[in-house]
């Protein structure tokens, strides 16, 4: 069965690391503050000023003046500052990132990342996204195995305008997990009740399933 949106990022959270400054993209990846491990120390950081990001507010408690890159209502954490979007991007050009999560429309099997235009529609445009790309230490995609048409996302090479190359590390869709290797995309995990077989038509990159694949676990 395929991983809802809030799946996919609950998997996610178990990458995180102790220590660990985080940046989450608008999308399935801003879930991920919902999700991080008891016994985790991470500091959530946003584009646009703030360090010590919480998980978003119950509903009823939003507070419309504490908001993310992508306008979603959040809350802060203990210790949690503000600053101007000038320090926030020094911090990731300066290489402080230690993981980014990001949405992307299209990901190439060499690390390749389509995730801010598509040619004649209307995008709210790149954002931090080519600054994190080019700076992060770490890159997760969080994004749906397939387009609305049911055509692979996960391709050879991106056909949209690239945010980025070679920088994606590792993907995570509803349907799998892979690492992106210099052979293409490795699958590690797979959706619970997704066979192999349905991976491997959804996907036009390269992808590499060797010996018994295991289902993704959920605490």
């Amino acid at each position: 069965m395929a991983l809802t949106k809030e799946q996919i990022a609950q998997r996610i959270a178990q990458e995180l690391q102790d220590g660990f400054y985080v940046n989450l993209g608008i999308g399935i990846p801003t879930l991920v503050a919902n999700y991080i491990p008891e016994g985790i120390d991470v500091v959530l950081q946003s584009e646009n000023g703030l360090l010590g990001m919480g998980p978003f507010p119950e509903e009823g408690k939003e507070d419309a003046d504490l908001i993310n890159a992508g306008k979603q209502t959040i809350t802060t954490v203990p210790g949690s500052a503000f600053f101007d979007s000038a320090l926030s991007f020094g911090m990731i050009r300066a290489g402080k990132v230690d993981l980014t999560v990001l949405g992307a429309m299209e990901v190439s099997d060499n690390g390749n990342i389509a995730n801010w235009k598509i040619p004649g529609k209307m995008v709210k445009g790149m954002g931090g996204a080519m600054d994190l790309v080019a700076s992060a230490k770490n890159i997760i995609v969080a994004m749906m195995h397939t387009n609305p048409k049911g055509e692979s996302k996960l391709l050879p090479n991106c056909t949209l305008p690239l945010t980025g190359k070679h920088c994606v590390k590792k993907v995570v869709t509803e349907l799998a997990v892979l690492d992106i290797t210099p052979e293409g995309f490795r699958l590690l995990e797979r959706a619970p009740g997704v066979t192999v077989d349905e991976i491997k038509a959804k996907t036009a990159g390269k992808l590499i399933a060797e010996g018994d694949i295991p289902e993704m676990k959920f605490n």
